[in-house]
């Protein structure tokens, strides 16, 4: 039988699974398996050559009974609703799993960021921010940079909705720079977060960081500064890492300096010098001890579970694992820090940023490194002692935590 990959068949999954052993009421069931809202827009770009393109694009509020929807915004060529949906169900579970008053949605963009020039993604991010202005603002819906999304595109849309209502609302993007309101430490808290929960991981596991040997595939943000972090807040040996075009391996471990230095050359980690050229799919399967997941979706499947010989998978990309790896891992006994735990420190200094923007007083990095260490710590502990009380993974652990935390919400609102 074919393993179903559609993300959001995945994510309604895994919340029938929680949902069960939780015995929500079939009311409170049903509600948290769709979105509340959901948003489909058509984009008209004027392009370069003077041509108009039209760009499919949508946004998702999955829920919001904790507090406004918050999630980031997608612009990638494969982009689709399904895995809009799937991103903003996980968003309302992880801003739920780290206990911050928000709920969870999602945007994408179909298109291929890399095609386009500054100005035709300058037009295209403010046309999104016209299309989506009426149902986004500091107390509904709060946007960030994703995949394909950076600071520049966040502030092209922040001014884009302060020219539409003409007031300045800093918190209504997450993710700006500095100057226009930004958060000390938000670009490297993903990863950040991410390290919180493998040093405490490690902890149970009884396993010494220093000099263990770790795999990250995927080098954008979030990945290069999970080997950046990795190296020197652990003491990691990263002895593998993977980007779109590709995968390296070095035994005696591949430094930041050099692959930041081979990405700035050739803007890829491919040609990193001492370094031997492999595939993504040798990465994941290599005999290391941590596996740091950190590009896209369905990546650990049914098709390849079996020969992953790592003892730690810290899923920093949003649901790399399939159900049926999930099973999989249980038996062979590989301990998971689960997608919406392990990245949540992303959401967790987006919030910081929006309490900041709020009463324009700015913390040191050192102070939101500090809070956002007891965060994911406190967080990470929560989903482990679920675990151990039930006696079930992780990830149904994690479930467990946030679903009853948000159906709580929606039953003292009276919805169900």
């Amino acid at each position: 039988m074919t393993e179903n990959l559609n993300p959001f068949a995945i994510a309604q999954a895994q919340l029938d699974k929680a949902a069960g052993i939780l015995q929500l009421d079939a009311d409170m069931h049903a509600f948290l398996r769709e979105p509340m809202r959901e948003f489909h827009f058509s984009i008209p770009v004027r392009m370069d050559n003077g041509r108009t393109e039209t760009f499919k694009a949508f946004r998702v509020q999955y829920n919001d009974a904790r507090g406004p929807a918050k999630g980031g915004i997608r612009f990638h060529p494969d982009e689709t609703i399904d895995t809009v949906r799937a991103l903003a169900a996980w968003m309302t579970w992880k801003t739920a799993v780290c206990d911050v008053p928000l709920g969870g949605g999602k945007g994408g963009v179909v298109c291929n960021p890399r095609n386009l020039s500054a100005g035709e993604l300058e037009r295209l991010s403010r046309g999104y921010m016209r299309a989506v202005s009426r149902f986004v603002g500091l107390k509904q819906d709060v946007p960030a940079p994703d995949v394909g999304s950076n600071p520049q595109i966040m502030s092209w849309m922040l001014d884009e909705y302060e020219t539409i209502h003409g007031y300045h609302e800093p918190g209504v993007i997450t993710g700006k720079p500095l100057l226009l309101g930004g958060s000390a430490g938000r670009t490297p808290a993903t990863a950040m977060g991410g390290m919180v929960t493998i040093r405490e991981a490690a902890k149970l596991l009884g396993m010494n960081l220093k000099g263990a040997t770790a795999a990250i595939q995927g080098y954008g943000n979030v990945g290069s500064f999970a080997h950046k972090l990795a190296y020197e807040m652990l003491g990691l040996k990263i002895v593998a890492i993977g980007d779109e075009f590709g995968a390296i391996y070095k035994e005696d471990g591949l430094t930041p300096a050099e692959v930041s230095a081979q990405m700035r050359r050739a803007g890829k980690v491919g040609g990193t010098p001492g370094s031997q050229e492999i595939n993504n799919a040798q990465l994941l399967e290599m005999p290391v001890d941590i596996l740091i997941p950190a590009a896209i979706e369905n990546q650990l499947t049914g098709a390849n579970a079996d020969r992953i010989q790592a003892k730690l998978i810290a899923e920093l990309a949003n649901g790399p694992t399939t159900p049926e790896a999930d099973q999989i891992f249980k038996q062979k006994g590989i301990y998971i820090i689960p997608d919406f735990l392990c990245n949540a420190g992303g959401v967790s200094v987006s919030y910081f940023e929006m309490v900041q923007n709020s009463y324009g007083y700015y913390w040191t990095e050192e102070l939101v490194q500090e809070r956002l260490d007891q965060k994911m710590t406190t967080a990470f502990h929560a989903v482990h002692n679920m675990a151990e009380e039930r006696g079930i993974e992780t990830r149904m652990a994690a479930y467990l935590v946030a679903v009853n935390r948000v159906a709580e919400a929606v039953r003292a609102r009276g919805w169900v």
